[in-house]
């Protein structure tokens, strides 16, 4: 019998068959990424002008942020529910703190965005320790979250958005580094944050090692508590930053801002080729399956389908996307 403490401190040939089927699965969403821009290029001129591109980096910026975060809860076998209520918690205190009085522009978007960031991982950390120390369903603790912060965003600002901040944060953004969107390349620094914690850290391998066999993790004397604890801690920490970037993109912080993101976090995330049940999965992936959603998006709004039809074709592809890992899976247990 294999010894599980080995299996994370060197990657072995099974770790390494596993990586060659990520790289190749990461290789069929690509594929499936430039076969739906190939088709609404072929459907819209407009499709793949600059203007259009560049909106499309815009749109699909905070559903990579909040994505990123997610893909770490759900590679350890978890999910969060609360993420778009966390969203609105952390923007009106962020707003808050950007509304105080004798704080010059710098050091209070510094500030909002810390406070922002800290809110969000305190709540992953409420939803970590809940969940790993009386061992109760993820997405039981995260809806009873849910609530909880969406009712402290109301009750924080009794309802009411709060507005009215400094042009240097407003204008975050809409502003461009090299033509891309600056919040993009926020999004972006994050998955890269993300794919080297991930893949070059032992929390990383510990992440997907308690996804494939918790038992095995806790058998090889990790704490498995801790890691679980993390994963939501991350998550929740992403939700802050998102909240600060949203906030600059709507100039101002709502308590009802966030609605329904938790469900586009998630759906990229699948499409991405993260398993639900854990252990299996990449960041790349789920980048190129956010950039899946933002895709379908754009492109079914330009050959003129309605709201309705475009949630009815998004709620297929997470289907066929859970279906196809389902599959895989099956697949992937007679192989081994």
């Amino acid at each position: 019998m294999s010894n599980p403490s080995n299996s994370l401190a060197a990657p072995s040939r099974t770790s390494l068959r596993h990586r060659t089927r990520a790289v190749l699965r990461e290789a069929g969403i690509g594929v499936a990424l430039v076969a739906l821009v190939g088709v609404f290029a072929m459907l819209s001129p407009i499709f793949l002008t600059s203007t259009n591109i560049t909106n499309i980096f815009t749109q699909i910026s905070i559903n990579v942020i909040l994505a990123v975060g997610m893909t770490f809860v759900i590679l350890i076998g978890g999910i969060d529910l609360s993420v778009g209520s966390v969203m609105a918690f952390c923007a009106v205190v962020a707003g808050t703190v950007l509304k105080l009085e004798g704080l010059s522009v710098g050091p209070a978007i510094a500030l909002a965005l810390l406070a922002s960031v800290a809110v969000g991982a305190v709540c992953g950390l409420a939803n970590g320790a809940i969940s790993a120390y009386w061992a109760i369903p993820s997405f039981i603790v995260t809806l009873g979250m849910l609530n909880i912060a969406r009712g402290a965003a109301l009750q924080w600002t009794q309802a009411r958005s709060i507005y009215e901040f400094p042009d240097a944060f407003n204008d975050f953004g809409s502003a461009t580094v090299l033509g891309l969107p600056a919040i993009f390349l926020v999004a972006l620094a994050l998955v890269a944050l993300g794919w080297f914690v991930l893949n070059r850290t032992v929390f990383g391998r510990l992440v997907y090692a308690i996804g494939n066999n918790e038992e095995a993790v806790r058998l090889a004397g990790h704490s498995v508590r801790a890691v679980k604890i993390a994963a939501f801690v991350i998550c929740g920490a992403a939700v802050g930053v998102g909240a600060v970037i949203y906030m600059t993109r709507l100039t101002i912080a709502s308590p009802i801002s966030g609605i329904g993101f938790e469900l586009n976090a998630i759906a990229a995330v699948i499409i991405g080729g993260t398993s639900l049940s854990g252990g299996r999965g990449s960041i790349v992936g789920t980048l190129l399956g956010a950039c899946i959603i933002g895709v379908l998006a754009n492109g079914l709004i330009l050959i003129g389908m309605s709201d309705f039809l475009r949630q009815m074709v998004t709620g297929f592809v997470i289907i066929l996307a859970v279906v196809l890992d389902v599959y895989r899976a099956r697949l992937t247990r007679a192989a081994d």
